[in-house]
């Protein structure tokens, strides 16, 4: 084993925190019960917040972001992992509070780490990753609370980001009729070939009702974005149906009425995969693999190195990034 390895490191500034590539040994990793040689790693909004110092998500400085990791058992004091075994991280606030996958080594405690899913490389479980598990558990949310693929539209707000766009490829996949929304045109043509048969502009929904009630226009949601936009669409909910909610890229506060869950049974689902139970974790990757298999991930998946993190970040933030960015952590590049 090489005595170093590189890492995405923050530090504390004066303006917030400033990320370098930095070599480090494993004496510098924090505690656990299992050493991991990461092969990749993910881009996420919530990593976009990490790097760019929003939100409060990190206390403790320097730090290692990144959510999400696949890659192999180097060392473990957990009888359930096994030098050479294939694993994957994703949630328990891995990234924010314990140093996370920008890193070619990670030392994390086992209860956090499941096997890879079967069929998937690395790449293509970081290609799903937090996206992913995320868009399955907002879509069996759905189907729990009566959703089928007769019902009527289902709607997918922030369509083109990487929740969006798994959730779009999801459902269609299904067999449920899908309307995307996004805020870039050239998404269009994108967002058709994952599978939605409507693409409306994010402008639409992007400001509160007009009334507390609009007309009964989706059978379902999932809702990426938020603030206005989920105000906007629980108002235009159908009778009895349900809106998923997993994003905040529009704002965290929503301003509506109750007249949508008193007079049309509206349900607002919240949607967590940062400490999501194991079972429902292991099953949802089960059914993401079986619905979703690895080539699909590689058709709306792009690739960078770790040099190029910080200035993904920055896009992801403002809305630039499409589908699912993956990062590639070079065992050789030391």
């Amino acid at each position: 084993m090489q005595s170093s390895f590189k890492a995405l490191v923050l530090e504390q500034q004066e303006n917030g925190p400033v990320a370098s590539i930095r070599e480090l040994t494993n004496e510098d990793l924090p505690a656990g019960d299992v050493l991991v040689q990461v092969e990749y790693s993910s881009l996420n909004y919530k990593d976009g917040m990490i790097l760019n110092g929003r939100g409060g998500l990190v206390r403790h400085y320097p730090h290692v972001a990144g959510i999400d990791l696949a890659g192999t058992v180097l060392e473990s004091s957990d009888p359930r992992h096994r030098p050479g075994d294939a694993v994957i991280l994703t949630g328990h606030r891995v990234g924010e509070t314990h140093w996370g996958g920008y890193a070619q080594r990670a030392r994390l405690h086992g209860d956090w780490l499941i096997p890879r899913p079967a069929g998937y490389s690395a790449r293509q479980a970081m290609a799903a990753g937090t996206a992913g598990l995320t868009a399955m558990l907002a879509v069996q949310a759905l189907d729990d609370h009566g959703l089928h693929p007769d019902a009527g539209k289902v709607l997918v707000t922030g369509a083109s980001g990487g929740v969006g766009s798994l959730a779009v490829r999801l459902l269609a996949r299904l067999g449920y009729t899908v309307a995307a929304v996004t805020g870039r045109r050239e998404n269009v043509n994108y967002l058709h070939q994952l599978g939605a048969q409507e693409v409306l502009p994010r402008e639409e929904l992007a400001t509160g009702p007009a009334k507390p009630l609009l007309s009964e226009r989706w059978a379902g949601c999932v809702d990426t974005v938020g603030g206005d936009t989920l105000a906007h669409v629980l108002a235009g909910m159908a009778y009895g149906r349900s809106v998923a909610a997993c994003g905040l890229a529009g704002g965290a506060e929503l301003h509506t009425t109750v007249l949508p869950f008193l007079l049309r049974g509206i349900s607002l689902l919240g949607i967590d995969s940062v400490l999501c139970p194991a079972d429902r974790r292991l099953a949802a990757w089960e059914r993401l693999g079986e619905t979703l298999p690895g080539p699909e991930l590689d058709a709306i998946t792009h690739e960078i190195g770790l040099d190029e993190v910080p200035a993904h970040a920055e896009r992801i933030l403002q809305g630039q990034v499409r589908g699912r960015v993956v990062v590639r952590l070079d065992p050789d590049d030391r």
